[in-house]
């Protein structure tokens, strides 16, 4: 048996961000991480302007990351639109390009990663098995694994919901008119019991992200492009923006997303992070964003007070997740309701108002 102080389930972001702390800060973290090569994850592709400052305290100045520059906001319900601009610059960014970028600054902290190993389940948070039988335990154990759960620790969310959410993505090959139509922007279209998000990455590609409720795919037999032929009628600024493209005959996906949920109360020993820590409605663009502040600060916490630490930490990073995810879930459920949502948009127009919403999305770790 492997043992280690420090050992990380997960190489995305948060667990990324941690492995780089702790390294410069003396400690030997193991990442393990189940993708050999840097994925292209579902994920909604934008980097706010505070996850940049974020990244540039780690290391990764804007000009290295690159990205898709992002600085206004479309809205669209029905046939109502609004524009505005965002409080700061933001970027739309693929997931393997920053995760691509993380992993670099890792190994070069001294990290030690060991990807193409997959994580077969846990004996209690010192006590972790890989896909080989090989058991490894640590001092520590830094959750990162998103939303997908390691058997044994699994969040602890309570019931399924009757109706549960899950996530669609889609990148696009974008045509020249598409880059056209949607260069500069984060675009929200909203619909019933669901939103998509769409924008531009730094290859010139699109990334369409969209939240929906079960039933919603489940009524389209199940067919996310059927869905999406669908939603030409009821979001017809999403289906002219789609019309002709040339989109991935299947999604990715990602089932039961537990929005809205933290993690309170902690256990000496098990830091959750990411996703397996907080997770905000994805509307707010500010996932990547949880994810690199609670990986920093739970590796932070552990330099300081070591495994125990687990305990405060936990309890303090759900305090600093409340604002941002008790705003962005009102903003959900308004999402969620389009004849609510249509009269709503017109606020948008309200100066400041927009910004005073991006900024109350935002995590301060």
């Amino acid at each position: 048996m492997r043992r280690t102080a420090a050992l990380i389930a997960g190489g995305g972001p948060a667990g990324l961000a941690a492995a780089i702390a702790l390294a410069r800060g003396g400690a030997e973290p193991l990442v393990i991480e189940r993708h050999a090569e840097t994925p292209d994850l579902l994920c909604g592709g934008f980097v706010s302007w505070r996850t940049l400052e974020t990244l540039d305290r780690i290391g990764l100045a804007p000009g290295r990351i690159g990205g898709h520059r992002i600085d206004r906001v479309g809205l669209y319900v029905g046939n109502r639109s609004r524009v505005a601009r965002l409080p700061r610059p933001g970027v739309g960014l693929s997931r393997r390009r920053l995760d691509d970028l993380l992993r670099g600054e890792a190994a070069a902290a001294g990290a030690e990663l060991r990807c193409g190993v997959a994580l077969s389940g846990a004996e209690g948070p010192g006590h972790i098995r890989i896909g080989d039988g090989e058991a490894i335990s640590a001092d520590a154990l830094f959750l990162a694994t998103g939303k997908y759960e390691l058997r044994g620790l699994k969040r602890p969310v309570g019931r399924d919901a009757p109706d549960p959410w899950m996530g669609l993505r889609w990148r696009i090959a974008a045509s020249a008119a598409l880059q056209d139509r949607i260069a500069g922007a984060i675009e929200l279209h909203l619909f019933g019991h669901g939103y998509a998000g769409l924008l531009l990455q730094e290859d010139g590609s699109a990334n369409l992200c969209m939240a929906v409720r079960r039933s919603r795919l489940r009524d389209a037999g199940g067919d996310p492009m059927d869905l999406l032929d669908r939603l030409a009628a009821e979001a017809p600024n999403l289906g002219a923006r789609l019309a002709g493209e040339t989109l991935p005959g299947s999604a990715d996906a990602v089932s039961r997303v537990p929005y809205g949920w933290r993690m309170r109360e902690g256990r000496a020993g098990l830091f959750r992070i990411g996703d397996q820590g907080a997770v905000i409605p994805s509307l707010a663009g500010e996932g990547i964003g949880i994810a690199l502040a609670s990986g920093e600060a739970a590796a932070k916490a552990y330099l300081r007070g070591g495994p125990a630490a687990a305990v405060d930490f936990q309890r303090g990073f759900a305090r600093a997740a409340r604002r941002p995810i008790a705003v962005a879930s009102a903003l959900k459920k308004l999402a969620d309701r389009p004849r609510l949502a249509r009269h709503a948009i017109g606020l948008a127009a309200v100066p400041g108002l927009v910004g005073l919403l991006g900024e109350a999305t935002r995590i301060r770790a």
